[in-house]
């Protein structure tokens, strides 16, 4: 059989998962000079982008800018979505396998790592992806329910995803108002009665994972002070030690920005956001209804390991925070995919450089890859993902120069998209995204907001009149 790649016979690359790692691996396919290939686009939800579109945080609209990317790698007529069709459900690995020449998986990390203390099943603890994905207006999320009806809330957990969470919490409704978050979301923080909001990390500030404009951002916000003890982001002297000697200019400014913090004085506002450093929770505790009342905390002291990393070590120190409803944001996971090698300590799809291995002779499974987050991990920013596609797209070739690739007994557009009427008849295509797009933000226009998202898979067929 004749290699695929030519204008006979294109190169059939079926994708799994349309956030942004997805669209970089397609176009770094699309792209490749000297090989044709036809690139089909899989995804669970009706709508692309992933967690562009429900991940990042509504009063962010500037990062979301980067989908006019994602949209001219659509624009290729060698580019085709089928959203609202599940992987493992609506179609197959066997499916997948006799239609294309090429798999690639790029299906993130869907779950919360958990904290690992007593109480954290408690009523009022939630992992925070839950929260973002409601305020984001994920179909899945939409009927989750969070009491915002007690005073003090926390935040586990120093990263981007944890100060979003602490942020939203802390935004008066009239700037939530100006943002995009879903209805049901805006609804409900509008009623809010929650005055405080504190945002624990078991590091110290030189450590904290958030980027300087998030953490800056918050020093913005129209209704809430930001309140830093002075003694918890002075710099221990190991901390002072390694700032010293990598001269980082980020993590300089970071302790800048927190030790300012330190230093000024309220403004009077009516919310108090606190940052905590160098404090992990050891206990939630609930009352006789079984809803959380307070977390117990123990003070923590750095200590370098081997590596010379700095790791926090429990002291004999304990207090407690009087709060009602908790947030964990200390790290994300990988979900197993039907059929497919997964290494579950490291919660990623088992692979060496996006080629996925054989869990039990660890050789390269033919024409599957992966690349993302459930490749390598949840670390980085949404940009991390394209150097990482790109790696696995170049293995991807390489293979197909070897002539190392699936011999699919389908494998034309017409067959893939028969196969996708019969078994999942609502599946959205490009175009259908792009008309409900564009009702979206006239939604938006219409109240003066970027736009008015659709929260509900029926709510969006029916915008299409389907």
């Amino acid at each position: 059989m004749a290699r695929p790649g030519t204008d006979a016979q294109p190169l059939r690359v079926a994708i799994v998962g349309a956030g942004p790692t997805g669209y970089y691996a397609a176009d770094a396919l699309l792209r490749k000079e000297g090989v044709v290939v036809e690139v089909d686009l899989y995804d669970r939800l009706p709508t692309p982008y992933g967690l562009v579109r429900l991940g990042v945080a509504p009063d962010h609209q500037k990062i979301k800018s980067v989908t006019a990317a994602f949209d001219k790698v659509a624009a290729s007529p060698r580019f085709r979505f089928f959203g609202n069709v599940e992987f493992g459900k609506d179609v197959t690995l066997a499916d997948l396998r006799a239609h294309y020449h090429q798999i690639l998986y790029s299906t993130g990390a869907q779950t919360d790592r958990r904290m690992g203390i007593p109480g954290e099943d408690l009523t009022g603890s939630h992992p925070a992806t839950e929260f973002v994905a409601w305020y984001n207006a994920h179909p899945d999320y939409r009927d989750s329910e969070f009491d915002l009806s007690v005073e003090r809330a926390a935040v586990v957990g120093v990263g981007n995803v944890a100060v979003d969470v602490a942020r939203i919490l802390s935004r008066t409704p009239e700037e939530l108002a100006r943002t995009d978050i879903a209805d049901h979301a805006l609804a409900a923080l509008s009623r809010s009665r929650i005055r405080e909001v504190y945002l624990l990390g078991r590091r110290g500030p030189a450590q904290a994972a958030f980027t300087n404009p998030e953490i800056k951002e918050l020093g913005e916000l129209e209704g809430a002070d930001v309140e830093v003890r002075p003694e918890e982001v002075e710099l221990d002297p190991l901390s002072r030690a390694a700032v010293e000697k990598s001269q980082d200019r980020a993590t300089l400014k970071k302790v800048e920005i927190l030790q300012g913090y330190a230093r000024a004085r309220p403004a009077g506002k009516p919310r108090k956001l606190v940052v905590r450093f160098l404090v992990s929770p050891v206990e939630l505790v609930g009352d006789a209804t079984g809803r959380v009342v307070k977390m117990r905390l123990v003070r923590n002291e750095l200590s370098a390991t081997q590596t010379g990393a700095l790791q926090p070590r429990a002291t004999d120190r304990f207090e407690e925070l009087p709060v009602g409803l908790v947030f964990r944001s200390v790290g994300y996971r990988g979900v197993p995919l039907p059929g497919v090698p997964f290494n579950e300590s490291w919660g990623v799809i088992l692979n060496v450089k996006g080629r996925v291995l054989d869990a039990d002779t660890k050789r390269p499974v033919v024409g599957e890859y992966t690349a993302g987050w459930i490749k390598r991990g949840p670390t980085g920013v949404i940009g991390t993902n394209k150097p990482d596609a790109a790696e696995t797209v170049e293995c991807m070739f390489e293979d197909l120069a070897q002539g190392v690739v699936l011999q699919p007994s389908h494998p034309t557009p017409g067959a893939a998209e028969a196969l996708v009427r019969q078994r999942k008849p609502t599946f959205f295509s490009y175009a259908d995204w792009l008309r409900l797009n564009e009702i979206e933000v006239s939604r938006g226009r219409a109240q003066g907001r970027p736009r008015v998202k659709f929260a509900s898979v029926e709510a969006m067929l029916a915008a299409l009149g389907r």
